[in-house]
């Protein structure tokens, strides 16, 4: 039994019943309801549209988070969690694969490398409790995406509204650098997001890693990518299929700290995904 099961009570059990047991599927269930509600009372169809989108990418969720192909990734999650540095002592980690948050009709997705060994693996929500995530929505908040710039936990309050965060990695790997072979294996979640996420027009990707992920899951999906295949920088561009690709420097510290990355940087960024998001 895991740490995360004992503290849920639940033992054994994987999947759905282990991630609604502390609140956390219920939790975002209620953020998703409450989100695009003119979309939802257009016309009854669009209602029930998404209320199916909701309820698919809960499964998904359900589904990810149950996931345990990955044996170095599997030790390396529950590892940062025993014990956990002094800063987080008496914690208990969510120690298991981190599905994506959000609007269910966003126009913009955002992917990321993998969560964080104490931010997304600690918390249970994809960029949060680390600074990394307090760079990203603390954008997407200026950016008119999310409700406030904190996202500290499941349940403080947060909401996307037009937008999803997602990664190709659902589990903190060593050194945060996961194989290709991992990536391969994980990538088919970011396949299945973008299938069920069919409103999304934008999708920003934070670093080369996750800029290779989303050409690796354009193209499962059957979407030609354009040759010469489109080479990552800061703020590059690629139109593949119905996506406008906008590329960032990562929002890790090794970027923000330095400078490589900046505040200014990352909002031309996003007010470009914006506009691109808009398109019809």
């Amino acid at each position: 039994m895991t740490r995360y099961e004992a503290s849920c009570g639940v033992g054994v059990l994987r999947g759905r019943l282990a991630w609604a047991s502390c609140g956390i599927f219920a939790h975002r269930v209620r953020i998703a309801r409450r989100r695009s509600v003119a979309v939802r009372l257009a016309t009854p169809a669009a209602g029930r549209a998404y209320d199916r989108r909701v309820a698919d990418l809960a499964t998904l969720g359900a589904e990810i988070t149950g996931c345990r192909r990955c044996a170095r990734l599997v030790r390396c999650r529950e590892a940062a969690a025993d014990p956990p540095p002094k800063r987080f002592a008496g914690e208990v980690y969510w120690a298991r694969p981190v599905p994506g948050f959000g609007d269910p009709a966003a126009r913009l997705l955002v992917v990321g490398l993998a969560p964080g060994a104490h931010g997304g693996n600690r918390t249970g929500r994809v960029f949060t409790g680390d600074r990394s995530g307090d760079w990203l929505y603390a954008a997407l908040h200026r950016a008119g995406f999310a409700n406030q710039a904190a996202s500290i936990r499941p349940g403080d309050g947060l909401a996307l509204s037009g937008a999803y965060v997602s990664c190709v990695v659902r589990c903190a790997p060593p050194g945060n650098k996961p194989s290709p072979t991992e990536r391969d294996r994980c990538v088919g979640y970011l396949v299945r997001e973008l299938e069920l996420l069919p409103r999304v027009r934008a999708i920003v990707a934070l670093g080369g890693f996750a800029w290779d992920g989303v050409l690796l899951a354009a193209t499962a999906l059957g979407h030609a990518v354009p040759r010469p295949r489109p080479r990552f920088g800061h703020a590059a561009e690629a139109r593949i299929g119905p996506w406008q690709v906008v590329a960032s420097y990562h929002v890790s510290q090794q970027n923000t700290f330095t400078g490589r990355l900046t505040e200014p940087m990352l909002d031309r960024v996003f007010a470009r995904a914006r506009e691109a998001s808009s398109a019809s």
